[in-house]
């Protein structure tokens, strides 16, 4: 940058009702790890109607600034008049990081955003870290750049991708991917009111009705998981993982072949293009464990991989393993586990 003076860290704060998104507070937390290494303030951008109790909650978890546009025009959300408002703050006020989870609705403002600001943007990061760059192909060197880490061609690489271009270096985050630090209700900030200045031509979509589905599982949240891959050989054959799951009081997962196969809905699928879990106890049965899969599960607290294949991959994050044909594994599972309760 021609400036020495590095902008700070924000967070966009995704919001329905009044309640932010897990994947925002998330964010925060982050936030605040990488502006503490840079010596930068973390801030939050909270655009929508009726959101002033979201804004202690930001603080609690280590906002030091909330910038907040409330406006019955930013409610519900559409991207037009959402981005003119970020777009005006980013004018004024310049931060160094923008960060945005990867939801519906990150997925569709960071990349306008990003446009209209002619800046980097890279999406579903696994992992951000600030480091020095040297670009050996310009010759140029690079202190405090944001390392934004994502798996690249299939997720058979981990690729570290460096923007180089004007500020804001912006990212969108898979939810979970980042951990939920406890909140520090001691905490205080700033808040910023915002008037947001809209034309008609940025409120010209109005929304009629919305169709809102709850998931048919909260995997995120559960602390058992019994997940099935494609080594269950069926969806009939899933009747077994269930089970399992309900003999435990657990969840039930699967990963994407599982999915794809239509064995069960992807709101149960583990892994990088599903949900990314820590339980304490998390039970594969038949996956061969890719890396995309390993990617969702890996921290759960303790692994066990039921498999036929002694070198399936799923083996070398588990920390109990069992080679043999799950049909006959899991009804002894769940006898055993009866037997002792």
């Amino acid at each position: 940058m021609a400036d020495n003076k590095i902008g700070n860290v924000w967070v966009f704060i995704e919001q329905e009702g009044g309640k932010i998104a897990d994947v925002s507070l998330e964010l925060v937390c982050k936030g605040r790890e990488l502006a503490n290494r840079l010596g930068v303030k973390a801030e939050a951008l909270l655009l929508g109607d009726k959101i002033d109790g979201c804004v202690e909650t930001l603080y609690h978890y280590g906002c030091e600034t909330v910038f907040m546009a409330q406006d019955p025009r930013l409610e519900p959300f559409t991207v037009m008049p959402y981005a003119k408002v970020i777009i005006g703050l980013i004018e004024k006020h310049k931060p160094n990081i923008l960060l945005f989870g990867a939801t519906m609705k990150g997925r569709e403002l960071a990349p306008r955003v990003a446009s209209e600001k002619l800046a980097g943007l890279t999406a579903d990061c696994t992992d951000l870290q600030i480091d020095d760059f040297d670009d050996k192909v310009n010759k140029k060197s690079y202190k405090n750049k944001l390392m934004q880490i994502r798996p690249a061609f299939g997720g058979n690489i981990i690729a570290t991708i460096v923007n180089t271009w004007d500020d804001p270096q912006m990212v969108t985050v898979r939810e979970g991917v980042m951990k939920l630090e406890e909140p520090d209700i001691s905490r205080k900030g700033k808040l910023v009111k915002v008037v947001p200045e809209l034309s008609d031509a940025e409120t010209v979509i109005k929304v009629i009705e919305r169709v809102r589905q709850e998931k048919s599982v909260n995997l995120k949240g559960a602390q058992i998981i019994v997940a099935g891959g494609y080594g269950v050989g069926g969806k009939e054959n899933f009747k077994l993982i269930q089970d399992l799951a309900e003999a435990l009081g657990g969840d039930v997962g699967a990963s994407r072949a599982a999915v794809d196969a239509g064995w069960i809905d992807h709101d149960h699928q583990v892994g990088q293009t599903g949900v990314t879990v820590r339980p304490k106890l998390y039970i594969a049965c038949g996956i061969s464990g890719s890396v995309q899969h390993r990617a969702g599960m890996d921290e759960s607290k303790k692994i066990i991989a039921i498999n036929t294949d002694p070198h399936a991959p799923i083996f070398s994050v588990a920390h109990y393993t069992i080679v043999g044909d799950l049909n006959e594994v899991i009804p002894k599972i769940i006898k055993a586990f009866k037997a002792k309760v």
